[in-house]
């Protein structure tokens, strides 16, 4: 159903250019929208025109006419006046609410074929079928955008998208919970993943700036039929999930780069445990100190260069060394040999994903 601030708009829009008042009513008589003031004043006379067999009326200086959706009366339009000019303009404000209810119908029942096709709800057979029958494309390149917002169903970012990507008629806007907004959008001929790593980034842009509203943007992989698009979907949660484990300084997360962290997320629990207390044994990197914690993670990311990563911490050489030598006596993992680094490397990366998985369990 049209929203009575659609209806609101396009009544005063038409009232701006043909300076004839209008007023839409439902078929009990109830006021949706209106530009004179009175209109609650002819509910009987709506309900007497409901009644009746005509579908354009004159009653007490307004024309009324109703407006039809598939055969099944809708509204009852009012046009204030009795001549043929207003008696013109009332069919045309009756038209145009009539297309508008054609495009909301279709536009929900793409809106609800799109969440099935995402949550899987459909049957390959259901997937052609409703496709041709909304005049969907089956064969073009898709990927799905995954949006997540601090705020439930936060408006502002929604409309936000909209005005982004709602004028391009292969893209589709929706949203299957409370706190994401979903994106499937067309891929053209020629565009990399550099140019869908662009368009996440102006999503988030736009929605830093226009919808003051801090998100995180995950995307799957391109897929080239209709019925792979749930498979984009289910990657781009992934992506997010991920994203937020392993690289929380990211806003934007791509499923295709997501490396060792993709795997780790698939492990079960009982294994993860197994393989820390196999690493570890009773310790966990939980009881190293801010400092140890400092240390190694400098020395990662300068891939285990030790010159750089004194240099970076403001400490001699030496104590970096003796820093080292102290983790390799507790733990055993010299970080400076390359097989223990990945060790160790993937041990604080296990960590991180039994924390994330335990605190879902609360």
């Amino acid at each position: 159903m049209i929203s009575n601030q659609i209806l609101q708009t396009t009544i005063e829009g038409l009232k701006g250019i043909t300076r004839i008042d209008l007023c839409i009513c439902d078929t009990e008589g109830k006021v949706l929208a209106t530009t004179f003031n009175d209109a609650e004043e002819y509910e009987s006379s709506i309900l007497a025109f409901v009644d009746s067999p005509a579908d354009s009326q004159v009653i007490q200086g307004y024309q009324f006419f109703k407006v039809f959706d598939e055969h099944q009366l809708e509204y009852i339009l009012l046009a204030r006046g009795g001549s043929d000019d207003v008696y013109m303009v009332g069919k045309l404000a009756a038209f145009q609410v009539q297309n508008l209810l054609v495009a909301y119908k279709e536009r929900f029942d793409k809106d609800n074929f799109i969440k099935n096709l995402l949550l899987d709800n459909l049957l390959l057979v259901d997937i052609y079928n409703r496709a041709k029958k909304l005049h969907i494309e089956t064969n073009v390149k898709r990927v799905v955008y995954l949006i997540e917002t601090q705020h439930e169903k936060d408006v502002n970012a929604l409309e936000t998208v909209r005005s982004l990507f709602a004028a391009k008629t292969k893209d589709f806007i929706t949203a299957v919970d409370e706190k994401s907004i979903i994106l499937v959008k067309e891929v053209k001929p020629g565009e990399t993943h550099e140019d869908l790593e662009r368009t996440a980034s102006t999503i988030l842009d736009m929605l830093n700036t226009e919808a003051m509203t801090k998100v995180h943007v995950a995307f799957g992989t391109v897929v080239n039929e209709i019925k792979e698009v749930s498979r984009s979907y289910k990657e781009a949660k992934m992506a997010l999930d991920v994203g937020k484990i392993f690289y929380s300084g990211k806003n934007v997360v791509a499923y295709a780069h997501l490396g060792i962290g993709r795997l780790i997320y698939q492990l079960p629990l009982p294994l993860c445990r197994m393989f820390i207390k196999e690493i570890f044994d009773s310790k966990s990197p939980d009881d190293f100190d801010e400092e140890t914690l400092t240390t190694i993670n400098k020395f990662f990311e300068n891939s285990l260069n030790v010159s750089e990563t004194s240099r970076q911490l403001y400490i001699h050489r030496n104590t970096l060394v003796y820093r080292l030598d102290k983790l390799q006596k507790s733990t055993g993992l010299d970080l400076r040999v390359f097989e223990d680094a990945i060790t160790f490397k993937i041990a604080l990366m296990v960590v991180k994903y039994m924390k994330y998985m335990e605190s879902l369990e609360y």
